[in-house]
């Protein structure tokens, strides 16, 4: 069996791939900057944020103040009242 035959033709595909090409400038190309555009509705919505994050989330007052009438057993909530609430009548 002949294994030559066609080794020849094979080795001439990686002669090319050792030769160095000369490369040519193209054009040189302008850079262009990034530009953000914000909403004017994103911008509100962006200084609600920031007053809510000064804002604390439990009114620690109330709590206190609660806390206090139920340690003194003077907190009273009646039953309609709740139920009010709860039926969002209020």
């Amino acid at each position: 069996m002949k294994i030559w035959g066609y080794v020849p033709n094979v080795s001439k595909i990686y002669e090319n791939a050792n030769k160095i090409r000369k490369t040519t400038k193209v054009s040189e190309t302008v850079a262009k900057r990034d530009e953000l555009t914000i909403s004017p509705f994103a911008n509100e919505f962006s200084v609600a944020m920031r007053a809510l994050k000064n804002v604390p989330d439990i009114r620690q007052d109330k709590v206190d103040e609660i806390s206090r009438k139920i340690e003194k057993g003077e907190y009273k909530v009646s039953s309609d009242e709740i139920a009010a609430k709860i039926l969002g009548l209020k």
